[in-house]
């Protein structure tokens, strides 16, 4: 199962699925960001196993995001911990059932890292330098 958070489309405000996801804070590194990220969005606490990949992707509005996608192992919920106010729910979902919502994807890249995550192949967090 691959955890996805159903949120708010900023462009168009209808509900989307992505993976937890956010910005670099000052002076955290990718990984701190991504275990932050998933805590706030999710409350999940959970550790980082690998990088799945890099992708550029280009919205209809032509924002260009540069995403990079880790691979991680859930340790625990945190029952005390809020989810960020633009967060509406949270999912564990199958393959198939994200399959079954494509449409509703934030972006082509939910889909594009769970492909990645199928093919086996994760980069070592010693890639990031």
């Amino acid at each position: 199962r691959y955890l996805l958070v159903q949120e708010l489309d900023k462009d168009g405000g209808k509900k989307v699925l992505n993976q937890p996801a956010g910005h670099l804070e000052p002076g955290e590194t990718l990984v701190q960001a991504a275990v932050r990220e998933a805590l706030e969005e999710s409350c999940w606490k959970i550790s980082i196993d690998g990088l799945l990949g890099i992708s550029l992707f280009q919205s209809s509005t032509g924002h260009n995001y540069l995403r990079h996608t880790f691979l991680a192992t859930p340790i625990e919920l945190q029952k005390e911990a809020k989810l960020d106010s633009d967060i509406i729910s949270t999912h564990w979902l199958s393959f198939e059932e994200i399959e079954s919502h494509f449409e509703h994807l934030r972006s082509p890249m939910v889909m594009e890292a769970i492909r990645w995550h199928r093919t086996g192949v994760t980069y070592p967090l010693e890639v990031l330098k």
